[in-house]
């Protein structure tokens, strides 16, 4: 990891994984690193897992949580507000240059609405607090990399939200993202179809013919390297994402599922768009194994080491030698 890149964590639900996950990666975080909450948090799991709390972290002691609100596998709209508090901290922190990075421990959907939020997660309320025009959520891990076109909606809305300009943008945005974040200035993306077997020429859903395969045309004009519309239930289990640099679904589980598959414990959430780099683990708050020691700090670490190449790759565009 690079420790010259100095992270702002969130604590997350703080009644699930997130502070263990922190503590469980003390090892590798540098001197300086910013804790979006009050030390008293860390300070509980700390004790509770026998775990070390290192000293030489900075604390937000500004986050107003009551140590009654620490409740290990109880969700609650406490702990919803105080996860939302811990996120706006981070934010501010790296906006002010106090930190290079962010990487934000998971947090409860249910528990936001509780607190209040109608954003229905981290991605939607980091490009309100950033004012990011354009957001997009990509899931990486070494060489697989795969982006969506719709985030966190009900699949009964999918279709009518795949259109000209979602899809344009969401291509757009990957490709753009690809070359700033990842090094990455020619990549070669593949672009999932929306029906089953992409529609069998139009048998199963028009989608791919009347929209899908025309935005693929116009960016390859462009001299993008875009193909497909490809079906999407072979498509990883043949291997062929092994040949391109990322690859763009249409919805949630379409992607979400084939990754988190072959890439769960190295898996990071990358958000695309934004000013500042944040990262996040590609795993739920797990309250099932909140506070028995349990908890697999695998992607998160793999969350802070991405999130350090990163801030080098975009020092090395602005900076270039």
């Amino acid at each position: 990891m690079n420790t010259q890149a100095i992270p702002a964590l969130t604590l997350g639900d703080i009644n699930g994984i997130g502070p263990e996950l922190i503590l469980r990666s003390a090892s590798v975080l540098p001197a300086g690193t910013c804790i979006a909450g009050p030390r008293h948090v860390l300070a509980h799991y700390a004790t509770l897992l026998d775990l070390d709390l290192p000293g030489h972290w900075r604390f937000d002691e500004s986050v107003a949580i009551l140590p009654e609100h620490i409740r290990p596998g109880h969700r609650s709209a406490e702990a919803g507000e105080a996860a939302m508090a811990s996120v706006r901290s981070a934010v501010a922190t790296v906006q002010a240059g106090q930190a290079d990075y962010l990487v934000t421990a998971p947090l409860s959907k249910e528990g936001i609405a509780a607190a209040g939020y109608t954003v229905p997660g981290h991605t939607e309320y980091l490009q309100q607090l950033t004012g990011a025009p354009e957001v997009g959520m990509l899931l990486a891990a070494d060489s697989l990399r795969v982006a969506l076109t719709t985030i966190h909606i009900p699949i009964s809305q999918v279709a009518a939200r795949i259109t000209e300009t979602s899809l344009t943008r969401s291509l757009d945005l990957l490709i753009r993202s690809l070359a700033q974040d990842f090094g990455l200035p020619h990549p070669r993306v593949a672009v999932l179809g929306l029906n089953p077997h992409a529609g069998d020429g139009g048998v199963l859903g028009t989608e791919e013919t009347t929209l899908i395969h025309p935005v693929i045309q116009r960016f390859r004009t462009a001299g993008h390297r875009v193909e497909g519309p490809f079906p999407a239930d072979g498509f990883f289990g043949s291997g062929r994402h092994r040949t391109f640099d990322a690859v763009l679904a249409q919805y949630h589980d379409q992607g979400l599922i084939p990754f988190k598959t072959l890439a769960f414990d190295e898996g990071v959430n990358v958000t695309m768009g934004l000013p500042i780099i944040r990262t996040s683990p590609d795993h739920g708050t797990a309250y099932d194994l909140a506070g028995t020691g349990r908890a697999r700090p695998h992607s998160y670490l793999a969350a802070l080491r991405m999130g350090a190449e990163l801030v080098h790759n975009r020092q090395s565009i602005s900076n270039p030698a």
